[in-house]
């Protein structure tokens, strides 16, 4: 297939390059891992391993078990995805350019060998090494710069400052076990308030809100979660409601700035 861009990963921030690609006329596919972790399950692509399909602002991204299946759903104006977290279907295809989304702030295998042209999200990767261009995700004046020596800045570890509010508005799992949800994204939340309640074989314990706001994301109920994993994410602006299930403005400026790589790439490569 002309172009085939392969991307791992398809949590939000993956899902704007993933969107913007797609409406650019690209054929993507996606390669996701057996139980994704998204938060913001209302913009991630990565929904469709659990329910078959996720619609992300018009866009269908549906599951595929074949890469023949996958072509089919390409074929059919949609995105396509497979479960293949250590990229096996490459033994079978040569896509055009490889996205490495997975913001795993390592590197989990990508590497330029595997397509003509390789992009990596955020921190992990050096670029002309690992791949050939690393586009910068941490918030601020340099979101989105597009580097093609060098690597993007560090993870600090903490959340990006809303109101000054940071590490406080992101909750972390305190338990292991399965998480039960009792709110929904896109509620107003209070501070104390019981968000799910993770249940293992000591008992059920509570996961409350930690700042009032509205409810920006949490992992889909059932989840079998350990502790310290992120699970929910809150947001004090009570106007940002209707941004809970729309691409980030984030997302936007680095999906550009993989749009314009890879066609940089092409011109610098001739091909």
């Amino acid at each position: 297939m002309e172009k085939l861009i392969v991307v791992r990963g398809g949590g939000d921030v993956a899902t704007g390059t993933i969107y913007t690609l797609h409406r650019s006329g690209f054929p993507v596919l996606v390669l996701e891992t057996k139980c994704p972790t998204a938060i913001r399950r209302h913009v991630s692509f990565s929904e469709a391993v659990y329910d078959g399909a996720s619609l992300v602002e018009g866009i269908s991204c549906i599951l595929a078990d074949s890469l023949e299946r996958a072509l089919e759903i390409i074929n059919d104006g949609h995105v396509a995805m497979m479960v293949d977290e250590d990229c096996r279907i490459l033994e079978r295809v040569r896509p055009w350019a490889l996205i490495d989304g997975i913001l795993a702030k390592k590197n989990l295998g990508t590497h330029r060998g595997m397509t003509p042209k390789t992009i990596a999200l955020g921190p992990g990767f050096t670029a002309g090494m690992d791949v050939d261009l690393v586009i910068e995700t941490m918030r601020g004046h340099d979101l989105g710069r597009i580097i093609e020596k060098g690597a993007a800045l560090p993870n600090t570890g903490a959340p990006g400052d809303i109101l000054g509010i940071t590490g406080d508005r992101v909750i972390h799992a305190a338990h292991d076990g399965v998480l039960l949800n009792t709110v929904q994204i896109g509620e107003i939340v209070e501070e104390g308030q019981t968000l799910a309640i993770i249940r293992n074989d000591s008992g059920e314990f509570p996961v409350t809100a930690t700042i009032s706001g509205v409810l920006r994301g949490l992992i889909r109920s059932g989840f079998n979660v350990k502790k310290g994993l992120k699970i929910a994410d809150i947001d004090p602006r009570l106007s940002e409601r209707e941004n809970c299930f729309t691409i980030s403005d984030k997302a936007r400026c680095i999906a550009g700035s993989v749009l314009t790589g890879l066609l940089y790439l092409e011109s610098r490569d001739g091909k």
